[in-house]
């Protein structure tokens, strides 16, 4: 767990938040008034900690510039590339996209950085 606090520590601290709670098997981001955080645990069961196939954390970007910082960083604390930044999908009535990136941790777990950006 402790291996991978200073990925978390770099992509929180793009974000504006830093460690709100800090244990020997416990490590959380974020604010206790703000949106959804991510955390680091010692599993429960105390069996190794596994990635989940199919599972993905989504981190809400402010713009599709933070996107692409979010990716960077990811990459430079040891993450892994599971898609560049750009636009997914097709434009909405409105112009608006969804535009992400996609990386995993060290571990391999797997992050989205993304937001709505209007092409239109």
């Amino acid at each position: 767990m402790q291996k991978n606090a200073p990925f978390y520590d770099a992509i929180a601290a793009e974000m504006g938040y830093g460690r709100m709670m800090d244990f020997d098997t416990f490590i959380a981001w974020g604010a206790w008034d703000g949106p959804a955080g991510v955390a680091l645990t010692k599993p429960f069961d105390e069996k190794q900690a596994t990635v989940g196939n199919g599972t993905m954390v989504a981190l809400q970007a402010q713009d599709k510039e933070q996107v692409h910082r979010l990716h960077e960083i990811a990459l430079s604390n040891g993450g892994s590339d599971e898609g560049a930044p750009g636009p997914r999908g097709e434009a909405d009535e409105n112009g608006n996209v969804f535009y992400a990136s996609y990386f995993r941790d060290p571990d391999g777990n797997k992050l989205n950085a993304f937001c709505m950006v209007n092409e239109g």
